[in-house]
């Protein structure tokens, strides 16, 4: 078998992985700015479940994680280690990477037209998140994600929680998810989203709205992890 044949049988098995999330509009929200706003979602593609240690692996050959296990959400990973991995995986599938780095590392350019694979937006994340509701969870929170209350101070399994109507597991609670967007320049420069809460937050922290931050290329920890997009087209 060809690498080519390795390359084009991973595709469709990810694919597999992959829901249709429908278009749509989210109104998002800040609360230490007070402010709200709208965003229209165009169709695109998110996975199922948040990346795996397993196939985390399969592409970098690395396991970062602390709490060790093939189907556990991978964790400890920075936003970098993030988008390349996506850009990884797309180099490995024959799509085009999402993710260009400047010469001296520092800066990152992000190709909207690409066909790989790259991190949701938090209004695609979280308009996927609810998937048509209008609450703060999509479900009882024990019945959807793994907190503090639930957890035994450890991540668990991906999809063994109940899915949302459109079939995303693990949207709350396990691991929080690296989201594309930068918070705010003027005063966290370039701190990046992560959503959904994880397995060691308190009941209030473990919603849909819940936004949160950090340096993109030095921050990691046991309970940040990240799901794949892709475009539609």
């Amino acid at each position: 078998m060809t690498q080519r044949e390795i390359n084009i049988i991973d595709l469709s098995s990810i694919n597999d992985q992959m829901v249709e999330i429908p278009s749509g509009k989210i109104e998002l929200r800040d609360d230490r700015k007070k402010q709200k706003w709208t965003v229209e979602i165009q169709p695109f593609s998110l996975a199922k479940f948040p990346v795996t240690q397993e196939l985390y692996f399969k592409i970098t050959k690395e396991n970062p994680s602390f709490f060790k296990g093939n189907r556990f959400p991978v964790e400890s990973v920075t936003w970098k280690d993030a988008i390349i991995f996506c850009n990884s995986l797309s180099i490995l599938t024959e799509l085009k990477s999402c993710y260009t780095f400047s010469e001296d590392n520092e800066d990152i350019i992000f190709d909207p037209t690409a066909d790989g694979f790259r991190l949701p937006t938090e209004a695609e994340w979280e308009y996927s998140c609810k998937a048509g509701t209008a609450g703060i969870r999509y479900g009882e929170l024990s019945d959807v994600a793994w907190y503090k209350g639930n957890s035994e101070k450890t991540t668990h399994s991906v999809g063994l929680k109940e899915p949302n109507s459109w079939g995303l597991y693990d949207m709350l609670g396990n691991v929080w998810e690296w989201c594309s967007d930068i918070y705010d320049t003027t005063v966290y420069g370039s701190y990046r989203i992560f959503r959904g809460g994880g397995w060691c937050d308190e009941e209030r922290s473990v919603m849909a709205t819940t936004r949160r931050r950090s340096h993109p290329l030095k921050f990691k920890i046991d309970d940040l992890g990240f799901r794949i997009a892709k475009n539609s087209w």
